[in-house]
């Protein structure tokens, strides 16, 4: 079956919400998604998007997705960051993850970015040899760092 790589609407959210809690509970994870549709469908689908993403499609079929938004630089300039991207379980190892990347990468040169920067997971050797394969640089020496709603909202009382 032919897989078509498009932009998401608003209609495939379901779909979308889906293939995210699939990554949540792949990556040990299965509690931590606060979004809701809703919330997926607000953000992405407004009047002012606050991020970009691509399905892949098989059938009527949602088998795959990379969401994607715009950063800045102050070394670089523009940058967009690749919060996700999925394959669902079952379509693994049949070249989609491969489409969504290239529909990410020919979006940053659409929008002339000079950077496309996302996070891996150290225990996920697939994704780290696939990404590397197709000429990333896997940055070992970086430590990602998060301050979560709660830290947020007791920030001034620490």
């Amino acid at each position: 079956m032919e897989t078509i790589i498009r932009t998401a609407t608003k209609a495939d959210v379901p779909s979308l919400y889906r293939l995210i809690m699939e990554l949540a509970v792949f990556e040990k994870e299965p509690n931590a998604v606060n979004v809701t549709e809703e919330e997926l469908a607000a953000a992405g689908f407004g009047e002012k998007p606050l991020y970009h993403c691509f399905v892949a499609q098989e059938g009527e079929e949602i088998v795959g997705m990379a969401l994607v938004y715009p950063r800045y630089s102050t070394w670089e300039g523009p940058i967009i960051h690749l919060e996700d991207l999925i394959v669902t379980q079952s379509s693994r190892g049949k070249g989609i993850g491969t489409l969504l990347l290239d529909a990410v990468v020919a979006y940053g040169q659409e929008k002339k970015v000079r950077r496309i920067s996302w996070e891996v997971l150290d225990w996920n050797s697939p994704a780290i040899r696939f990404y590397k394969s197709k000429g990333a640089d896997v940055k070992r020496d970086w430590d990602v760092v998060h301050l979560r709603k709660d830290a947020i909202d007791n920030y001034f009382n620490v």
